[in-house]
């Protein structure tokens, strides 16, 4: 937890660690997304923003 951040520790006790919750959920979301389209790339400089790679003819 970060120490230098009372609230944010109080909030984490009331709520829970809803920013980890939020990236394990979008984590799972590209390893589905990419069962159906294939690889996804990350976007350039995008933290956690995937682009799917270009569909060619004859791929699944």
């Amino acid at each position: 937890m970060r120490h230098e951040a009372p609230i944010y520790d109080q909030l984490v006790r009331e709520l829970g660690d809803i920013p980890m919750q939020v990236r394990s959920v979008a984590e799972r979301t590209v390893r589905d997304l990419e069962q159906v389209l294939g690889p996804v790339a990350p976007l350039a400089g995008g933290h956690g923003a995937y682009l799917a790679q270009p569909f060619t003819a004859g791929q699944r």
